[in-house]
């Protein structure tokens, strides 16, 4: 059981707030918890910023559309309660509360108003604004990985060592550029492509393969990988591909020493993007939400 669509959350609130006493925003959680029958790992699901659950921040959207519908209203911070408007729509009797119903109110078609015939006849969406937003951020990242594997198996293994030299300074790995690049490259040493500072002093090193292959790397190149790191007496690995491990590598990895970390093409593009290695930021949009300090007055 997924957590419900934020929409199915209108309804257990204004039922929770028919009483016409004021409420928290922490109680409605709680009841809905109840009313819905979810489980704790169902509540416990992040929204991808990884900042709030899906569960909270649906609660919270589904009380700020009532409060533009004004079928609910604020008094105070994290506090509301029911209007007459809310009365009257509890007393309809609606078996339930969608956006549809939301938009016989004038004050909530000001905040959502259709921007085009065709958009005003599509399904309402069933997902809160944020959660909206930070799919089509998902969307354009994950094309945007994509892309990057693409061009990076497009260039030639010269450029590849370059690269994973500059995603390690840039990770704060290496000391400076010269001394990471002085590490990398060449024929490789029984198994290792390269090494690396962990830290600017240099107090410990992180050895490196670096490869970039067109199928899946399984667990004997691993192995060989490891090998390599035992007759270095290396306790820490960095194994770096293009393509992908198979679960048998992965799971080996987990069971041996030293500690090897396996980056995969998708991992390595994600790292470059977080890194702002091979990228540029097209745009910036900041969300923000009310400062309720600000508007209490003491």
């Amino acid at each position: 059981m997924a957590v419900p669509d934020f929409q199915s959350f209108f309804k257990p609130l204004l039922d929770l707030a028919a009483d016409g006493k004021e409420h928290s925003v922490q109680e409605a959680r709680e009841t809905i918890a109840r009313v819905m029958a979810l489980p704790q790992a169902d509540m416990r699901e992040p929204l991808p910023s990884g900042i709030q659950t899906k569960f909270e921040n649906r609660v919270a959207w589904a009380k700020s559309y009532f409060i533009q519908a004004k079928v609910l209203e604020s008094p105070r911070r994290s506090i509301f309660r029911i209007t007459q408007r809310g009365i009257d729509l509890h007393n309809a009797g609606h078996k339930r509360i969608d956006i549809r119903i939301l938009n016989q109110f004038p004050e909530f078609l000001e905040f959502h108003k259709a921007k085009s015939p065709k958009e005003e006849e599509q399904e309402p969406s069933k997902e809160t604004p944020e959660e909206t937003l930070q799919k089509s951020y998902e969307s354009i990242r994950g094309d945007l990985a994509s892309q990057i594997v693409q061009r990076i198996g497009a260039n030639s293994p010269q450029f590849f060592e370059r690269m994973v030299v500059d995603l390690m300074v840039a990770m704060g790995y290496g000391g400076s550029r010269a001394d990471a690049g002085k590490s990398i490259g060449g024929s490789g040493d029984e198994g290792i492509d390269g090494i690396i500072k962990e830290d600017r002093l240099g107090l410990d090193l992180v050895y490196l393969q670096a490869k970039r292959w067109e199928g899946t790397v399984g667990r004997p190149e691993v192995h060989k990988f490891v090998g390599a790191l035992h007759g270095k007496r290396a306790k820490k690995g960095v194994f770096i591909t293009t393509s992908k491990f198979s679960d048998d590598a992965k799971n080996y990895v987990e069971t041996i020493d030293p500690k090897v970390i396996l980056i995969d093409g998708r991992m390595l593009a994600e790292l470059m993007i977080d890194h702002g290695l091979g990228t540029t930021t097209t745009a910036t949009f900041q969300v923000k939400r009310i400062d309720s300090d600000y508007f209490t007055e003491e």
